[in-house]
């Protein structure tokens, strides 16, 4: 599904840098007063352990898990779109993106919490961490 005010999906999996405002103008429109973004980066540790390279892998259907997750959420009032990026990132880069518009702030930022724990939790995404000491390893899906 696209944006009909920006013509950007409301739910993508990409492997190109992800611009949280491409999400905000598919969701926002004039009616809301509230527009709450969750931007989730890369960090440079996992458990205490210093990371140093993080790839993201998705399922071939992957996008259609996040579309499922953001239209549960959709109303006539609230808008959701995210976006989740896939490949080789750098530490600090954006790796996931959630948007939501609403009339108020509970609402949106209830939604967007929501949502980002249950992309974490159902949508098949994994990253293979590398380690300041050489070692990598698989983590189990999650953004």
């Amino acid at each position: 599904m696209t944006s009909p005010q920006s013509g950007v999906p409301l739910a993508a999996i990409v492997d190109a840098a992800v611009d949280p405002r491409d999400c905000e103008s598919a969701v926002r429109t004039d009616a809301d007063g509230a527009l709450v973004t969750f931007t989730g980066t890369v960090r440079d540790h996992h458990d205490d352990r210093p990371v140093t390279a993080l790839r993201y892998e998705a399922h071939p259907r992957a996008a259609e898990f996040l579309d499922r997750v953001c239209a549960r959420y959709r109303s006539g009032e609230i808008r959701v779109a995210a976006q989740h990026r896939v490949g080789d990132l750098a530490i600090g880069e954006i790796a996931v993106v959630v948007a939501v518009a609403a009339p108020h702030r509970a609402e949106a930022f209830s939604v967007c919490a929501a949502v980002i724990d249950e992309i974490k939790a159902t949508v098949p995404i994994w990253k293979f961490e590398t380690y300041a000491d050489g070692r990598s390893e698989w983590q189990t899906p999650t953004c």
